[in-house]
């Protein structure tokens, strides 16, 4: 168990270093990108049963899905497209670094998400299986070895949240066929995307199968 936890928040660390700057504040400033005809619709995230991931400190279910719902409107409430969509997301699992936790670990806060697209004028949902996304925390000088040093729980999900907007509009660009407009080279696959969730979910898993191989 030890080892499959160490693995898993290396897993984190290693991810951590290839994300962007943190997602900021939404403003009148903030640029739009090309979204087609998209307007945000039902803007639902429910976080039932949400796993917590090692050495996390604790939020509630409804501390995560009121966060990532305001983070949602805040940035896809922008649109102002010909169109309604709506988006649904299942957060299956969520971390928010700890204070104190060995520099060994260097624990990042993390999101996995399970998001589904919807089509209100032709009633369709257009993801076949619900898009898997995790969202991690950037590093930066004051979180190398883990934001739990450096900022408030409250301080991680609101930062957490925003990078989840910022990431699922990505994911939107990376579908423009679905709004009329050309879509975007993806930055990660979904084999990727899935194995990132894997060290959230059964970081056992994922040492077994490293053990197997």
């Amino acid at each position: 168990m030890f080892m499959s936890i160490r693995r898993a928040f290396m897993g984190f660390s290693l991810l951590a270093l290839v994300a962007c700057a943190d997602a900021e504040q939404i403003t009148t400033e903030t640029p739009l990108v090309d979204l087609g005809d998209f307007a945000l619709g039902h803007n639902i995230v429910i976080a039932k049963d949400v796993q917590k991931a090692p050495f996390s400190r604790n939020a509630t279910e409804a501390e995560i899905e009121e966060a990532l719902a305001a983070a949602m409107q805040a940035r896809l409430g922008r649109y102002d497209g010909e169109k309604l969509y709506h988006i649904g997301i299942k957060v299956d699992a969520y971390g928010l670094a700890a204070p104190g936790v060995p520099v060994l670990f260097t624990p990042k806060s993390v999101l996995v998400l399970a998001v589904n697209i919807w089509d209100d004028s032709q009633e369709l949902k257009l993801t076949e299986k619900p898009k898997i996304l995790t969202v991690f925390e950037s590093v930066s000088g004051d979180t190398l070895v883990g934001s739990g040093l450096t900022r408030s729980r409250e301080e991680q999900l609101d930062i957490l949240t925003r990078n989840a907007a910022l990431k699922i509009e990505r994911w939107l660009q990376e579908n423009g066929q679905w709004f009329g407009v050309e879509p975007i080279a993806a930055e990660m696959t979904d084999a990727e995307e899935a194995k990132a969730a894997l060290d959230v979910l059964a970081p056992d898993a994922i040492s077994e199968n490293t053990n197997s191989n």
